[in-house]
């Protein structure tokens, strides 16, 4: 059942947790350009202060936190953007439990109190790159077999059904966004990071780049102002219900090399490693009910996207955190 939602008033209240972080930060920049009144909480683990206006008011803490019912009813908010997450799926390998108590556990925690302060909307950022598997067919769409290979996959899915489970007695009407492998602008290009930002800050560093296995594994890659776009469209048109975000096409790791090594302007070619245990053959989702439901078309073309993405790289590598 669907919760009935009116539309959002003019400069209402709103809150991102995350919103420090790589795409919680452009939607706090899209939320703002709306003239809404905006929150952020963010713990810094990963996320940096430099990236939230100083018209934002920014709250350090943890989704975990009791204190997340007290700043809902004190700010009024009408719908909060869940973004925050333990998002290093290797460390959800390593550490199940941490990753559950953050990826769980705070959703559940943003989930009453979104309840306890009468929010009227709750819109999720999933992971269809995490919680499909290998598609079965040409590309999964909302209705395909759930079989994440990671427990960040297990935690990103529990924290959907979490969430849908407390609606109906909590009020809020529920949005669930499933995301293909986002980069752009702000992505971080170290650690455990997603492998655009990886290949790009390796490459502009004058430092081969390495494909792990035969780089024929294919994934969806879709631009942060998609995902951006994605987001404001459920909050404006109250869409409810769960939507995969990506593109609707497979890029090989090997073709995502050569458009890292062209936007970057090098010819340095890909040093080959050993495949990862588990890693998943091949990701691609389907749109259509997004681009239906939100009036969305894909905004960004990969190429374009990538040589966007290595010109904020050449800016900002230096420091990694900075907006722009």
């Amino acid at each position: 059942m669907t919760t009935e939602c009116p539309p959002p008033a003019p400069g209402c209240p709103v809150l991102v947790t995350g919103g420090a972080g790589f795409i919680g930060s452009h939607v706090v920049d899209a939320l703002l350009a709306l003239g809404h009144r905006v929150v952020v909480v963010d713990d810094l683990s990963t996320g940096d202060l430099r990236r939230v206006p100083a018209d934002v008011r920014f709250v350090r803490g943890d989704v975990r936190d009791p204190g997340l019912d007290a700043l809902l009813v004190e700010e009024r908010i009408d719908t909060v953007f869940h973004l925050a997450a333990q998002v290093d799926v290797r460390r959800s390998v390593e550490n199940p439990i941490f990753d559950a108590e953050v990826n769980v556990l705070g959703t559940i925690r943003v989930a009453l109190a979104a309840s306890k302060a009468g929010v009227a909307q709750v819109v999720f950022s999933s992971s269809g790159g995490a919680i499909y598997g290998d598609p079965v067919g040409e590309r999964a769409d909302e209705d395909h077999p759930l079989n994440p290979c990671s427990a960040y996959g297990v935690a990103k899915l529990a924290g959907e059904k979490y969430l849908a489970a407390l609606a109906p007695d909590g009020g809020y009407l529920l949005t669930v966004l499933r995301y293909a492998n986002v980069y752009g602008p702000r992505q971080d290009g170290r650690g455990e990071a997603g492998v655009v930002g990886i290949f790009m800050n390796r490459l502009l560093s004058g430092q081969d780049a390495v494909i792990h296995g035969d780089g024929l594994q294919t994934r969806d890659f879709v631009h942060v102002a998609d995902v951006v776009a994605a987001n404001q469209a459920s909050f404006l048109r109250r869409v409810g219900g769960t939507m995969n975000v990506g593109t609707g096409t497979e890029t090989s790791v090997r073709e995502l090399y050569g458009l890292a090594a062209a936007a970057c302007g090098t010819e340095r070619p890909p040093r080959f490693g050993p495949a990862k245990p588990g890693e998943q053959r091949r990701s691609v989702l389907d749109v259509g009910r997004a681009r239906e439901r939100l009036g969305l078309a894909e905004l960004v073309p990969l190429e374009g996207g990538m040589h966007a993405t290595a010109e904020w790289f050449r800016l900002h590598r230096a420091g990694q955190g900075l907006g722009g």
